[in-house]
C-alpha cells in the first residue's frame, strides 16, 4: 500500500471515530440541560399578593437582638416594622408574631412594635427556625393563607429560614428586607443570596403593601399611605378633590 492510500483510509478512520464519538458528546451534555430545564421549573410565574391569599409573620423583633443590628440605624428599622404591622392590620392580614428564647437571652419585643398588635399572642420558642416550633407552624398553617410575608432579625436566620422551609412545604415565600436587620454586612449580602437561591422572593415592605392594596380607591387606602409614612398620598387625593368642585 502507498503511503497516500495509507494516509488516506486514516483520515477516513479518524473521520468514523467521530461521527461515533458524536452521540456520545451530546448523551454528555443532557444533564445540562436537564438541569436548566429544573431550574426553570422553579420559576414562578407572577401571581398579585392580595389581602385574601396573605398573611404577615414576624420573627424575633426583640430588644436585645435590635442591639446588635448594623445595616439599619435602630430607629429607622423600627419605624420600618411599626409601619409593615400598622399597614397589615389596615389591610385585615392574618399576623403571627413569634420570639425566641425572651425570658432568657434576648429579651422581649420592643415595645412600639407590640402597642400597634394589641391581642396578638406573640409566641415564644427556643427553636432557631420559627418553622421548627409546632406552635408557630400550626398558628401559619391556621391563616390559610398561601403566601407568606417575613421579616425579621437577623435577616440571614430569622427571617431566611422560615421563609426557606415555607418555600420547601410550597407556599410562596417573601421577605420584607428592610424591615429585618442583621449584624454585619457579609451577614446581609450572603442571607439575601441564600435565600433567592432558595426561591424566596426578597422585597421592601411598602412595595409588598401597596401591591395587597391594589386599588387607591379602597377604603382602606389612606390608613395603609398613612402607615408606609406616605400621608402626602392622601394630601393629593384632598388636592384633586377641591379642584373637582
Amino acid at each position: 500500500m502507498e503511503r497516500r492510500d495509507f494516509l488516506h483510509m486514516a483520515a477516513l478512520g479518524g473521520a468514523v471515530s467521530t461521527a461515533l464519538a458524536a452521540p456520545a458528546v451530546a448523551t454528555a451534555a443532557q444533564p445540562n440541560l436537564s438541569r436548566e430545564t429544573n431550574m426553570s421549573e422553579r420559576v414562578r410565574a407572577y401571581e398579585p399578593l392580595t389581602s385574601e391569599n396573605t398573611a404577615l409573620v414576624l420573627v424575633d423583633h426583640q430588644v436585645g437582638l435590635m442591639t446588635g443590628v448594623r445595616d439599619y440605624e435602630t430607629g429607622e428599622l423600627k419605624h420600618n416594622v411599626v409601619a409593615l404591622a400598622k399597614a397589615a392590620r389596615a389591610l385585615k392580614l392574618p399576623i403571627v408574631v413569634t420570639t425566641t428564647a425572651r425570658d432568657s437571652m434576648w429579651g422581649p419585643t420592643f415595645p412600639e412594635l407590640v402597642a400597634v398588635l394589641p391581642g396578638i399572642d406573640i409566641i415564644d420558642r427556643s427553636s432557631v427556625n420559627a418553622f421548627d416550633d409546632a406552635h408557630v407552624a400550626q398558628a401559619i398553617e391556621a391563616t390559610g393563607r398561601k403566601n407568606l410575608i417575613f421579616a425579621g432579625i437577623s435577616l440571614e436566620v430569622c427571617a431566611a429560614f422560615p421563609a426557606m422551609t415555607a418555600v420547601r412545604k410550597n407556599y410562596t415565600a417573601f421577605v420584607a428586607v428592610d424591615a429585618s436587620g442583621t449584624f454585619n454586612k457579609t451577614k446581609r449580602e450572603t442571607g439575601l443570596l441564600r435565600m433567592q437561591q432558595a426561591g424566596v422572593i426578597v422585597s421592601d415592605y411598602a412595595t409588598l403593601m401597596v401591591e395587597i392594596l391594589k386599588d387607591n380607591a379602597k377604603p382602606e387606602a389612606a390608613a395603609v399611605y398613612a402607615a408606609i409614612d406616605m400621608p402626602w398620598a392622601g394630601l393629593v387625593g384632598q388636592i384633586a378633590e377641591a379642584y373637582r368642585r
